[in-house]
């Protein structure tokens, strides 16, 4: 019978914190099965951080659930550093933990950011890629960051009015230029409002209809530092991606499956990207949700997700 809703909470079977380069030390944790298959769960943002849910995705009798928080993110030391952290940086973060953890070959996991890292590092590793589960599709382009930093007036013109008038009126012709220069200011009385203002911001267009809860984890000091510091530097520097960008490259994923899970009302990442990567992408299967936004916990993004992983137990 197929499953429509999250597997019970777990907690992880081991943890650990790994040292990087540039003074970066990731966490890192596994959880379900230490003998199933190997998936690799990627959080969104950059910057967001993994939390406790994310393990509920995933049967815990089948996979060997690896989870991590990226450079400057969640649990990750330093939070917020924006030393030596890139797209490279992270896709090369990612071989020092599955050759630590002696994995082989693994399914990729991400929605959102996590979308985006998969395939920069499906891209650049396809041996170690057995196949991918994506969600809310962000190919990195600058006409997707100008949609998330002003096209999305024109559907929720409240929340980017409060994002935007955050901001004296002398300095909203840049919002990302003005926000960056807060979020970076070693004063917490500076950056941490910055912070606020975009994370609340963010968390405000993420569902279809309005959610106290997911506005309030996106308000969170802790998340909301790493959130919205790290997305502002990645916006202003292209995200780091390879010239081209990702749909350029997709030839190195022709032998590798997909699964694409994208809401219809997907604001944060509107869903001509992921038409647009299924169109690049022969192997992948596209699942539209019809009555969806962006999150992850959407009821019909989560069931299409477990549907889809379910779809790729035979993967080898």
């Amino acid at each position: 019978m197929p499953r429509g809703d999250l597997f019970p909470e777990i907690g992880p079977f081991e943890t650990g914190y790994l040292p990087l380069s540039d003074g970066h030390v990731m966490y890192w944790e596994q959880v379900g099965n230490p003998n199933g298959k190997p998936v690799l769960f990627l959080h969104g943002g950059p910057g967001a951080g993994a939390g406790a849910v994310h393990r509920r995705f995933f049967d815990p009798a089948f996979w060997r659930v690896i989870i991590f928080d990226q450079r400057g993110a969640g649990r990750s030391r330093p939070l917020g550093s924006l030393a030596a952290n890139t797209t490279p940086d992270l896709v090369a973060d990612i071989e020092v933990l599955r050759k630590f953890l002696g994995i082989e070959r693994l399914l990729l996991f991400g929605g959102s950011w996590g979308s985006t890292l998969a395939l920069a590092y499906a891209q650049s590793h396809p041996e170690a890629v057995i196949g991918a589960v994506l969600r809310g599709i962000f190919l990195g382009r600058p006409e997707e960051v100008e949609w998330f930093l002003y096209g999305l007036a024109r559907v929720f013109p409240d929340a980017h009015a409060a994002f935007s008038q955050f901001l004296p009126e002398s300095e909203r012709h840049d919002l990302l230029a003005n926000y960056l220069l807060r979020l970076t200011n070693p004063n917490p009385e500076i950056h941490g409002p910055a912070a606020r203002a975009w994370s609340v911001y963010e968390g405000s267009c993420s569902t279809l209809l309005p959610s106290i809860e997911a506005v309030s984890a996106f308000a969170q000091d802790r998340s909301a530092i790493g959130l919205a510091r790290i997305e502002a530097h990645y916006f202003a520097n292209n995200l780091f991606l390879p010239a081209g960008g990702l749909l350029s490259h997709m030839e190195k994923l022709q032998k590798i499956p997909g699964e694409i899970v994208q809401g219809r009302y997907d604001m944060i990442c509107p869903a001509q990207s992921a038409f647009e990567l299924a169109a690049a992408w022969p192997g992948a299967r596209l699942t539209l949700v019809p009555d969806a936004g962006h999150s992850a916990l959407e009821p019909g993004v989560r069931t299409a997700l477990i549907a889809a992983l379910e779809r790729c137990r035979a993967l080898t």
